[in-house]
């Protein structure tokens, strides 16, 4: 997608982008480059940063944000490295490695081998109207990697010690520079990493049982960069390190008084009481002019997705020639800032995630100098260290005064960085779908754009925020302890970040990284910014208690305790028992940010990620080199014995689609049993967390939702664990359960308990009366006596309804103590009955609610409901329940929806299950 988006724009080869002249105030994106590497380009940045350049080589066209690599693939200079073995026909950013590999034959370049050793150049014309003429500009890059100097109209505007680092944004007043009614023409020189980092070597065949993450030495960590570019055991390496314009460039005009850096925080003091909120800003207004300027400073603090009432302030400020003022308005000082009964955000499962915007106005005479606008939520964040007996510290977090367990898991950067806010929308819409409350941005990738957290403050999806350090390469496990080489620019990129990103009701806390820290220099600058310039939310030491902080750093804050999380997987699968045994006697399962298993996608998915499905019958499992380089290896994973344990229970799989649905079987009942048995101890488990959500490239392993954004059948089993109220079984003491995550008293729910044989003969039935307090765990039913006997396969199906009837969660577990699930395979074939119910268009998605009916006598297993558009799967699509089963005679209504755009042509549903006969539903 993001290609056909980018070729479409690419007629605009030498990019003219006028600005607009309606507002005074104006910030334009500027998107359309040109590209070549200055290994064929033999002029500086004066000369190119003017119109009188004429090229003597082709420039390629590229539209940014890109990384080199990406916009090269886009022109097919080099083949797509998601696909099948691609990547092994790019050379690398590493001598060592191309050596090993032979990869300098694929170069671009002629005569040059590694063709990301020296910088390339970015160059494009920008149209400013005559009439901005005595305007102010700002040049604004919010992310580039990884040193950058820039020219403009054939004068240096930084050079390359001034833009260094992956994560911090850079504002350059160009005023003198730009020439309104004329081309300005702009000139980026990207340098590669300053240590290209070595990386592993690539996953093919069967591996060993540990894979050196961040490379054999973890030589990428002495940059400040994307860590996982190097290759990870679940992605391998960009081979140009992602180097390139990987955020937005913008051209800003405005008078001489800008606006900087607001910040917003909400506090509601009388908690548990939550009818009264107060609100503070503060701001800075620079003038860049020659004199002073006198004006008001306009704040409108409006409803953005709810109606109410808005808020107006006005000051008055002067602001002297050349100097910057600090504003500081709040309740104390302001009586608007006292909010009564607000809309607070809440997070998803807990509320609505509502949202105000707030509007920033500096006028001079009538005129508006500089004006910003963003959202903001109402709402408070904490947390509290427990001592937990017999176990290690467990860490409690709290919502607006709300204990919440966090459910949730980490998320990882694309390989080449190509999301563009299309895919956001798509991936955390998912997430929100799926029930889950947090998301994880782990330490080894990026700080995500602007669109990833207004997205996430949208969705109501709290974010964990590591910043970027691993034990793989700060010398936990490897790497050292004394990197990055510039530590002052980690700090300046930790700095610009929380600047950044400390406005969003979504992020909850930051940590020092992930699994390790950072030299203790480093780290006493990197928590004393978090205290200083936001203040707001708790800081970590790391996302992994068992990285021992050294006894002479401060702790968490504000409490000075240990991180209290903890990781360490496991990361193979698991069944369900063992899942319950670790979340009632595991030390580190009082709060456990890692854990996940191998999820093969389902089939559909898996002939896009594997051109070649032929299995090679010289290795232990079905795989070939392609299988192990999309990580189906036996390293971290144990891809090996995710692969046997189906076997043993399900039987040899005779086809490619056999194997694929088999092992759904095992997605499902893995992730099931992470998340019930984290919700069985909802008030004594802080959280429970994957490793990991979502796919950086196609792959077999650990993510709920494919790189193709089609979801494997353990993301429903999980999206039903971590329901507002969810039933489940206990397979260790077949204790019936309900778990209560909402913050209401539930009574006069009805249970009801089916237990079955494959044969589909009715094996035990029983309904019941249930209620749970808010926030709780009840168990109103036993049904250990059917479970007496080793018998066979029993497959058990619960329904909890509300007092209306309406159902609030629906269940399905099959168990045998001997794991033999073999008489699966017996199962009468049937067939179930599907009706649109209701069809509804609004903001761009189709929704229907499809009532599927078993009218058999027949047990309808596992059965998967596709959405289809003139014969294709639509991705992505949001079921509300997938991968069910029914008994005889039941009925369950279901939502689908998608993005409108995605629906043009004709539309059916495709409904198929393990003993389910094959039927198309059309929706046209």
């Amino acid at each position: 997608m993001r290609k056909i988006f980018r070729l479409l724009l690419l007629f605009c080869v030498f990019s003219q982008s006028a600005l607009a002249q309606d507002n005074v105030v104006k910030q334009e994106k500027i998107t359309n480059f040109e590209l070549q590497s200055s290994q064929v380009i033999d002029e500086g940045g004066e000369t190119l940063s003017t119109a009188a350049y004429k090229p003597k080589v082709f420039w390629f066209p590229a539209i940014v944000p890109s990384t080199i690599l990406s916009a090269l693939v886009d022109h097919e200079v080099y083949p797509d490295p998601h696909i099948g073995m691609n990547n092994m026909r790019i050379p690398d950013a590493s001598d060592e490695f191309n050596e090993t590999y032979n990869l300098e034959q694929y170069s671009h370049i002629p005569n040059v081998g590694n063709p990301w050793k020296e910088p390339y150049w970015y160059r494009t014309s920008i149209k400013v109207p005559a009439e901005d003429k005595g305007r102010h500009f700002q040049l604004i890059f919010k992310g580039i990697n990884y040193r950058a100097a820039v020219w403009m109209n054939g004068k240096q505007v930084a050079d390359s010690t001034e833009m260094v680092g992956m994560f911090a944004e850079y504002s350059f007043d160009v005023s003198e520079l730009v020439k309104p009614g004329e081309e300005n023409v702009l000139a980026v020189k990207i340098y590669p990493l300053d240590f290209p980092g070595l990386p592993s070597e690539e996953q093919l065949k069967a591996m060993g049982d540990f894979f050196p993450n961040g490379g054999p030495t973890g030589d990428i960590g002495k940059n400040v960069t994307m860590l996982c570019s190097v290759g990870w055991d679940w992605v391998p390496p960009a081979r140009d390190r992602n180097i390139g314009i990987w955020q937005p460039v913008y051209l800003r005009t405005t008078g001489a008084v800008t606006i900087k850096r607001p910040h917003i925080v909400t506090e509601l003091p009388n908690l548990p009481d939550t009818t009264l909120a107060r609100l503070s800003l503060d701001l800075s207004l620079r003038n860049i002019g020659s004199k002073v300027q006198k004006g008001t400073l306009q704040v409108d603090i409006t409803p953005n997705n709810f109606e109410g009432a808005p808020i107006h302030i006005s000051r008055e400020i002067n602001i002297p020639a050349a100097s910057e003022t600090t504003v500081d308005i709040n309740s104390e000082n302001t009586a608007e800032l006292q909010v009564k009964d607000p809309h607070l955000w809440w997070p998803n499962g807990q509320g609505k995630a509502n949202l105000y915007n707030i509007n920033l106005r500096y006028e001079t005479d009538g005129v508006v100098s500089d004006d910003t606008s963003f959202v903001f939520g109402i709402r408070t964040v904490s947390s509290k260290p427990v001592e937990v007996k017999d176990k290690f510290l467990r860490r409690d977090f709290y919502v607006n005064g709300r204990r919440i367990q966090l459910v949730g898991g980490a998320w990882v950067p694309d390989m080449l960085l190509d999301r563009d806010s299309t895919r956001y929308d798509a991936e955390l819409h998912l997430c929100r779908n799926s029930n889950i409350n947090l998301i994880r941005i782990w330490g080894g990738g990026i700080t995500p754009p602007d669109t990833f957290f207004n997205l996430a403050d949208k969705y109501g999806m709290l974010v964990w925020s590591d910043f970027w350090v691993t034990g793989d390469t700060h010398g936990e496990f490897k790497g050292s302890t004394d990197w990055p080489v510039e530590p002052d620019v980690f700090v300046d990129n930790v700095k610009s970040t929380i600047y950044r990103i400390r406005n969003h009701p979504s992020l909850l806390l930051w940590t020092g990284g992930n699994e390790g820290h950072i030299r203790k220099d480093v780290y006493r600058q990197m928590r004393q910014s978090v205290i200083d310039l936001d203040g707001t939310r708790p800081f970590i030491p790391s996302s992994s208690g068992f990285a021992k902080l050294p006894e002479d750093l401060e702790g968490s804050w504000p409490d000075g305790k240990a991180s209290g999380v903890y990781s360490s997987g496991p990361y193979t699968w698991q069944d369900i028992e063992e899942y319950y045994d670790l979340a009632n006697n595991a030390k580190d399962w009082v709060f456990k940010d890692e854990t996940g298993l191998p999820s093969q996608p389902p089939y559909n998915s898996l002939k896009k990620i594997i051109p070649d499905l032929v299995w090679d019958p010289e290795l232990p499992f079905p795989l070939n080199n392609t299988w192990g380089y999309h990580d189906a290896a036996t390293g971290n994973g144990r891809y090996d014995l995710y692969y046997e344990q189906m076997v043993k229970r399900y039987g040899e799989p005779v086809s490619m689609e056999d194997f694929s649905e088999k092992m759904q079987l095992m997605n499902a009942v893995g992730y099931q049993g992470i998340f019930e048995a984290a919700g069985s101890r909802l008030n004594d488990i802080g959280g429970a967390m994957l490793w990991k959500l979502n796919a950086a490239f196609p792959s077999v392993i650990w993510q709920i939702y494919d790189w193709y954004l089609q979801p494997n059948a353990g993301y429903y089993f999980m999206q039903g664990a971590v329901e507002p109220v969810h039933v489940q079984l206990n397979p260790i003491n077949y204790e019936v359960t309900v778990v209560n995550r909402s913050y209401k008293d539930l009574k006069n729910m009805n249970l009801e308990v089916a237990v079955f044989n494959p044969a589909s003969e009715k094996l035990y039935q029983k309904t019941s009366k249930v209620k749970a307090g808010a926030s709780n765990v009840v168990q109103p039913l036993s049904i250990k006596k059917v479970f007496q006997n080793n018998d066979g396969v029993k497959i058990v199906v619960l329904s909890l309804k509300d007092e209306s009837g309406n159902l609030l969660s629906h269940n399905t577990y099959w168990l045998a103590k001997n794991d033999d699930y073999s008489s699966l395979n017996t199962m009468k074939e049937t067939s179930l009955e599907a009706e649109v119910l209701n069809k509804e268009q609004e903001n761009g998605k189709v929704t229907w609610t499809i009532k599927f009916s078993n009218t058999s006598g027949e047990l309808a297993f596992f059965t998967r409901a596709r959405l289809l558009n003139d014969g294709e799967d639509v991705l992505p699509v949001y079921w509300k329940d997938n991968y069910f089963s029914l008994k005889p005679e039941e009925s369950m209504n279901v939502e689908v929806s998608a993005s409108a755009d995605l629906l043009e042509g004709n539309n059916q549903i495709l409904l198929k299950g393990w003993n389910v006969k094959e039927k198309y539903l059309k929706l046209n």
